[in-house]
Parts: structure tokens; sequence; C-alpha cells
């Protein structure tokens, strides 16, 4: 598939994630402790399949039906579709790969976590569900610097994927870099408009960085 030009706000987003942090913020451990759940956006709990035709049809079909779903529901079942193509590996190794990668962090060994992804990342470099789901394991253990690598990987691959842009979002309200962040959270969801929990916290970002409107 044709790569597409990115866009002057995820350029910019891109850039960030690029520069290396100072170790003093790599190392930074934000008061109160970040939520994941919050604003992290994470795949299904079970792994969606990628319904039959999908590939054919070219993910470019599921973006643009996701930018018009009517209502949360509808956006939920789109969203599944496109993360049943992003898990789908393409390797028999790498997806059992990734079912120990799951068993790791339900576990809380992240450090496990994310030696089985280095692995899968190393034969099959393109697969950028590894680059994401690293990232995540990543800011779980507030390594900061490391996780903002990985989302350029991802978003390098997939400019348009929403949770690679709502954790790089995340990453940069815990630094307090608010104006970022929000350009990050706008582009997450001008891809996906009903992105839970990212559409409030623009409310909360624009207010913060532009002020409230008169």
């Amino acid at each position: 598939m044709t790569r597409k030009p990115l866009s002057a706000v995820l350029a910019t987003a891109l850039a960030v994630a690029a520069v290396a942090l100072p170790a003093s913020v790599a190392a930074q451990t934000p008061d109160p402790a970040p939520n994941p759940e919050k604003k992290w956006v994470q795949p299904p709990t079970e792994t969606p399949r990628a319904w039959a035709g999908d590939r054919m049809r070219n993910i470019d079909f599921l973006f643009e039906a996701l930018k018009v779903a009517p209502d949360d529901d509808s956006a939920k079942a789109i969203e599944n579709r496109i993360w049943g193509l992003w898990l789908h590996s393409g390797s028999d190794t790498a997806d059992l790969l990734m079912v120990r990668v799951k068993q790791a962090t339900e576990a809380k060994n992240l450090d496990l976590g994310i030696r089985l992804l280095s692995a899968i990342i190393e034969i099959r470099p393109d697969y950028v569900e590894a680059w994401n789901r690293r990232a995540t394991l990543y800011f779980l253990k507030k390594d900061y610097g490391n996780s903002l690598a990985d989302i350029r990987e991802v978003l390098a691959r997939e400019p348009r994927h929403f949770g690679a842009l709502a954790g790089l979002g995340t990453i940069l309200a815990e630094l307090g870099d608010d104006k970022r962040a929000l350009a990050a959270f706008r582009q997450a969801i001008s891809i996906h408009p009903h992105l839970k929990g990212i559409v409030d916290e623009v409310k909360t970002l624009t207010e913060k960085v532009e002020g409230r409107p008169i």
C-alpha cells in the first residue's frame, strides 16, 4: 500500500517522538502515577478475527467507515475489525509469542513481555502491533523515552494508528507538554471520532491550553 503523506500535526508529533529525551526526563516518575486505563488505548481483551475480505477491500475502507460511524457501537465494531488486521502478524511464531506476551503482561512481568516483543520485532520488523505493544509496556514501566521511540516506529509504519497517537498524547500530557499532547489527541480523534476517553481529554486540554470560549 502506498503510504500517504503525514499531516502537519502528525509530522510534529513524530518529530516529538523522534527526539531523545534527556535522562532526567526519561527517568521521571510523575506524581500522581499515570493511569493507563484512562487514556492509553489498547486492543480488545479477546483478539478479534480479521474478517474475510478485509485485506482485499483494504484497510483504507475501514478507516473511512470509522470516520463516519454514526454512534459509539458502530465505531467500536469497525475499530475491532481494524484491530483484527493489525494483530494479524502473518507468522505462526510471532502469533505464539504474542500469546505469551499477553500472559506475561497479565502476570505483570513487564520485562519478560518486552523481551518477547523484542524477539517478535527481530523476526517481523514491519509488524506494527509488536512495536505498539512494546510501547505500552515501556509506558507501564514509566520508561517514556523507549515508549516514545516505539511509538515513532508505529506511526512511521501506520500514521493512522489511533492507539499510538493516543499513547503519544498521554505521555506528552504526563510530561507537562499539554500543547503537543492536545495536537496528538486531536489527530487521534480526527481518525477515530468516537475513540473512548480521548474526546473528553481533548475538551479538557483545549480549555487548559486555549482557554474557555467567550
